[in-house]
């Protein structure tokens, strides 16, 4: 059986990897995430998603190893992990009766044969307007949710699908941080069916 590795600490993409029934491990790269000079949020989050899954290949040559990044963009203003609830506030409130683009990028790299697989997905999310999202609803929405690890403060999965007043994505669980629609295609490509392996 393959050994797959995520090159990730986040919970989130932890719970949607378990999804698979296919046994995995987790592992922090070490990844400096500063964007280069001029470089496109598109870019960023590819380049990303793959230094995180290289970054491993020392620890792990024989596995299997699974990079993602997601950044989002609004008007044109990258937006981050808040990491504040005032900061969380301000993205927010930004954000609110516009589109933010979450690029979500997931790399699958096999260190044994130096190959690699890497794919984006966009989401458009539409964020609510006032009067149907005032300050006071996204405060609300802070306290309750604690968003301050998730980009531009956008939980979808739990109770920031109230904010959203749409989004276009063919794959929803990209916004949650790891696109698994295609990260299944990747793993297909290579031999391994979720629906067979193990079975």
């Amino acid at each position: 059986m393959v050994q797959l590795v995520l090159a990730s600490t986040s919970p989130y993409r932890r719970q949607l990897l378990a999804r698979l029934g296919l046994p995995f491990e987790q592992a922090k790269p070490k990844v400096d995430e500063t964007p280069l000079p001029g470089e496109a949020p598109l870019a960023l989050s590819l380049r990303l998603a793959k230094a995180k899954a290289m970054a491993l290949a020392g620890q792990y040559p024989q596995a299997w190893l699974i990079g993602s990044d997601q950044v989002a963009v609004c008007k044109g203003r990258l937006m981050g992990k808040p990491g504040t609830p005032q900061a969380a506030l301000a993205q927010l409130q930004w954000q609110r009766g516009s589109i933010t683009t979450f690029h979500t990028a997931v790399c699958l790299f096999r260190p044994d044969t130096d190959e690699s697989q890497i794919q984006i997905v966009s989401t458009d999310v539409h964020w609510l307007a006032e009067p149907d999202l005032s300050d006071s609803q996204l405060q609300r929405y802070i306290d309750l949710e604690s968003p301050l690890d998730c980009a531009g403060a956008a939980k979808s999965e739990g109770l920031g699908t109230v904010l959203i007043q749409k989004m276009d994505t063919p794959d929803p669980t990209a916004l949650i941080g790891l696109p698994m629609i295609a990260l299944t295609k990747m793993l297909r490509a290579w031999g391994v069916d979720p629906l067979t392996a193990g079975g």
